[in-house]
C-alpha cells in the first residue's frame, strides 16, 4: 500500500508553502527528539536538569534539551517571525518578514520520561500581521485565529497528529526512512463517550459541580446516568487526547481549590489552545465552566484555564452541571 509523505499531503491540501515549512521543520526535529528518547539512559538525558522552568516547575534534562532544539530549528527558518515556549519567559522574535508565530509545549509529560512512559511535543502555529518588531502582544490571538496546530506523540510508535484547519489527521513516523507516512486522514471523535480521563486524586479540590459530575460517572449503570464509563489516565495530556482522538472519550483538567489563584494547571497558548483546535476539527468540544476555549481572549502568554474536552455531548453535559 502507497502512503502519502507528509511533504506530499500538506502539497495536495494546498497548505501555502510558509506554512509547509514550519510543519516539516517541527517535524524534522522531532525526528531528532524521538531518537534522543529512544536511547534514554545510554544517551545520559534521563532526571532532573537542577532548574525550575517559568512555571515553577522541575526542569527534566530532556525538556531543556528538546526546548532547545525547537527553539534552534524554528529560528533558521524564514517563515517563522517569531517563538514562544512554555519553558520561556519571554516571547523570542526571528525574522523580521516572517509570517508565522509558533508557540509549544516541547515535551509535554516529562514526568513520564524517567518511567518510558509517552511524552510528546505540541505546537500552535498563528498568523503575524504587521511591520513592528515582534512583541509578546503579537501572540495574545483566541486559539480559532490558528493556521496549524498538531502534536508528536513519541510512544510505541512516532506519531504526528495535525490539523491545518481542514479536519485531522494522523501520520506515523517510519523509522527506517525518517518520514512521516499518512495512516489516518480523517479522525473523528464519535459524540457521546464511554470514558472519562482526570486525575482522581485532586477530587476534594474540585468545585461542587466538577465532583457532582465524576461522582455520576463513577456511580455507572446504577447512577443517575444509568451508563457505565470507564476511567484512564496517563498524566500527559498528549496521550490523553490522542487516546480521546483515536477512539473518542472525555478529558479533563479541572480548577481546584488548593491554588484558586491561579486558573488551572494547563497552560492555555501551548496546550488547551492547539489541543482544542484538534477536537474541534475532529467533531469534539472544547470548553471551560464557562465558554468554550478557542474562544478566549489571551491575557498573557504563560496564561492558564481549566479544560473540559472530548466527545461533543459528554462535554456539553459536564459543562451542565457547572451550571
Amino acid at each position: 500500500m502507497s502512503r502519502s509523505t507528509l511533504p506530499e499531503f500538506l502539497a495536495q491540501h494546498h497548505v501555502t508553502a510558509d506554512l509547509q515549512t514550519v510543519i516539516l521543520g517541527l517535524a524534522e526535529v522531532s525526528v531528532t527528539i524521538s531518537q534522543a528518547l529512544a536511547k534514554g539512559a545510554l544517551a545520559g538525558i534521563l532526571g532532573a536538569a537542577g532548574a525550575e522552568n517559568v512555571q515553577g516547575e522541575d526542569q527534566k534534562k530532556l525538556d531543556v534539551i528538546a526546548n532547545d532544539l525547537i527553539k534552534d530549528a524554528l529560528a533558521k527558518l524564514p517563515a517563522v517571525r517569531g517563538v514562544a515556549s512554555e519553558e520561556e519567559t519571554d516571547v523570542l522574535p526571528c525574522h523580521t518578514d516572517g509570517r508565522y508565530l509558533v508557540t509549544f509545549d516541547p515535551l509535554d509529560g516529562s514526568s513520564n520520561i524517567d518511567i518510558n512512559s509517552m511524552v510528546g511535543t505540541i505546537f500552535s502555529v498563528l498568523p503575524h500581521t504587521g511591520s513592528a518588531p515582534v512583541c509578546e502582544q503579537d501572540f495574545l490571538q483566541p486559539g480559532r485565529n490558528q493556521a496549524a496546530a498538531g502534536y508528536v506523540l513519541y510512544g510505541p510508535s512516532v506519531m504526528l497528529v495535525l490539523s491545518t484547519g481542514n479536519g485531522v489527521t494522523m501520520f506515523t513516523l517510519d523509522q527506517d526512512s525518517n518520514t512521516y507516512l499518512l495512516t489516518d486522514a480523517e479522525v473523528s471523535i464519535p459524540a457521546d463517550a464511554k470514558e472519562f480521563s482526570i486525575n482522581m486524586s485532586n477530587q476534594r479540590h474540585w468545585t461542587a459541580g466538577m465532583q457532582s459530575y465524576i461522582s455520576d460517572l463513577i456511580a455507572g449503570k446504577d447512577g443517575p446516568r444509568s451508563k457505565d464509563f470507564n476511567m484512564r489516565w496517563v498524566a500527559a495530556m498528549v496521550a490523553d487526547v490522542h487516546r480521546i482522538l483515536c477512539r473518542g472519550g472525555l478529558f479533563t483538567y479541572p480548577w481546584d481549590s488548593r491554588k484558586p489563584e491561579q486558573a488551572g494547571k494547563l497552560r492555555l497558548m501551548y496546550e488547551a489552545n492547539p489541543m482544542g483546535f484538534l477536537v474541534e476539527q475532529a467533531g469534539g468540544e472544547v470548553w471551560t465552566p464557562e465558554g468554550k476555549i478557542l474562544d478566549i481572549q489571551p491575557e498573557h502568554i504563560h496564561q492558564r484555564v481549566p479544560v473540559i474536552l472530548g466527545a461533543a455531548n459528554e462535554v456539553k453535559t459536564c459543562v451542565d452541571y457547572h451550571k
